[in-house]
């Protein structure tokens, strides 16, 4: 029987798959694997296998939950410790220069006084600005501003299960599946490449999607 810590260290690919989906938004991707890592390990505590269904299934929802986490806090979106290092700095070199010049510093001005590059500048003095409060205050009442934002656990959930379910395709049935709907091809280009025929491929494609749905539900 698998040991704890097997199905831990198994699953690792799960935290991986699921912090690069959120990488880019402000936060580090250490941090993220680090909180993805929390809920693969409340996962697999919290796994029944008599349920029916795998482990995978159960296990995405928890870990991008403990990822997300790190995007709130108090309501506000936190930013990355490198982030917040270089705002400080940026911080402490303006008011320098306003005290000198008696004026603001233009980005690049801070950014050669820094040593970064004006677009790190830029990033940084907008990471460590005021917070925007979606409510605001008019004469009659308070208000909010919507604004819409796709919430991304459905997809991503969705995107790791079918990375999931492709990695047990053998290898002529991922790539039949890869050049169809990844790279777009016809079932008679399909067909040439992997010298089939057409007909041969449509009947293969049915047969897989029909096991990867199977996986799916």
């Amino acid at each position: 029987m698998i040991t704890r810590n097997e199905r831990i260290e198994e699953n690792l690919g799960l935290v991986h798959a699921c912090a690069h989906k959120l990488t880019g938004r402000g936060v580090e991707y250490d941090d993220l694997f680090q909180a993805g890592c929390v809920g693969l390990i409340k996962a697999v505590d919290g796994f029944d296998p008599d349920r029916g269904f795998s482990f995978s299934t159960y296990a995405v929802p928890v870990i991008l939950g403990e990822i997300k986490r790190i995007f709130r806090d108090g309501g506000t979106v936190k930013v990355s410790r490198s982030l917040k290092e270089k705002g400080r700095k940026l911080a402490a070199e303006r008011e320098k220069f306003c005290k000198k010049y008696d004026r603001e510093p233009t980005v690049t001005e801070l950014a050669e006084l820094t040593g970064m590059d004006a677009a790190q500048a830029a990033q940084a003095i907008n990471a460590s600005m005021s917070v925007l409060s979606l409510t605001y205050d008019n004469d009659d009442e308070s208000t909010n501003i919507d604004i819409p934002v796709d919430p991304p656990d459905e997809s991503i959930s969705t995107a790791v299960a079918v990375e999931e379910v492709m990695n047990d395709l053998d290898d002529r049935d991922k790539t039949l599946i890869k050049l169809r709907y990844y790279a777009g091809l016809t079932q008679t280009e399909v067909a040439k490449r992997l010298s089939m025929t057409q007909v041969q491929v449509s009947r293969r494609e049915k047969s897989i999607l029909k096991q990867m749905r199977a996986k799916l539900l």
